[in-house]
């Protein structure tokens, strides 16, 4: 019974997050709120772990982050329309250490927090079509590259530990 309202009210949370409507600055702030918890994960491993698999078929800790930052560009370019510099930077970065992979997925959030500068609140209901099938609002959209930023950064936090480092402590506000 405890369990079945735990998940209740998680869902019922979870639905009034999805519902509320957001605007431009609340969305900008969310991002550089997470750019920030981001650079805390970067910061926290340590150089010898951006190599690190927790398995040999898994991503690398560095790989997992330029993945999170191709998806930072890819789906953003298709929420918002605007072209990135870069693309495929998990595939095509060579140079795979703690101040490279920094540097790229930090400039990956400032090409997010930057996009949704040129865009107004009425913008954000405008419909998009993401994966050539997928019919949302760019709200929605940006939501969805949200969510897997926090995803993968979250996934972070096992390689972190096998590091025998302490990742950063719960940033929601």
């Amino acid at each position: 019974m405890k369990t079945r309202h735990y998940v209740l009210t998680f869902l019922f949370l979870s639905l009034g997050y999805l519902a509320q409507a957001q605007s431009v600055a609340d969305l900008i702030k969310d991002w550089e709120r997470a750019r920030d918890y981001t650079k805390e994960y970067l910061d926290a491993m340590p150089e010898a772990g951006y190599m690190l698999k927790p398995t040999p078929e898994m991503r690398a800790f560095a790989e997992q982050m330029l993945h999170l930052s191709d998806a930072n560009y890819g789906l953003t370019a298709a929420a918002t329309g605007e072209v990135p510099a870069v693309k495929d930077l998990e595939k095509t970065t060579t140079d795979k250490s703690k101040a490279n992979v920094t540097r790229l997925t930090l400039e990956s959030y400032d090409f997010v927090i930057n996009s949704l500068r040129k865009l107004k609140d009425a913008d954000l209901q405008a419909q998009v079509k993401l994966f050539g099938r997928f019919d949302m609002s760019k709200l929605a959209a940006m939501q969805k590259v949200f969510e897997h930023q926090t995803h993968h950064r979250g996934q972070t936090t096992v390689y972190i530990r096998l590091a025998k480092a302490t990742p950063p402590g719960e940033k929601l506000f």
